[in-house]
């Protein structure tokens, strides 16, 4: 089933504290509370913070007559996997 969520919804379906997050992606709470409240992210940093869940970050664009999922993005997740640190707000 496919939900609508922000993303400290998420964090918290997942049952994680902003504390935890920010330990497994060496952050502090306060830089996750403030990626949370943030309507306007780089791709590499939204990636980061999904895989830090145990999830992985794909786009989508949606159309009447079907949808693509965009792979353009693929280095952004590439740099991400080889544990470059998250762009700091």
């Amino acid at each position: 089933m496919l939900k609508d969520m922000a993303l400290d919804e998420l964090r918290a379906a997942r049952f994680m504290t902003q504390q935890e997050l920010g330990n497994r992606l060496g952050l502090k709470q306060a830089a996750i509370s403030r990626m949370e409240r943030r309507t306007d992210v780089y791709v590499s940093t939204l990636a980061k913070f999904v895989e830090a869940m145990g999830g992985q970050l794909e786009i989508r664009v949606v159309f009447p007559d079907g949808a693509v999922r965009i792979n353009q993005f693929s280095d952004a997740w590439g740099t991400v996997q080889k544990g470059r640190s998250m762009p700091r707000s």
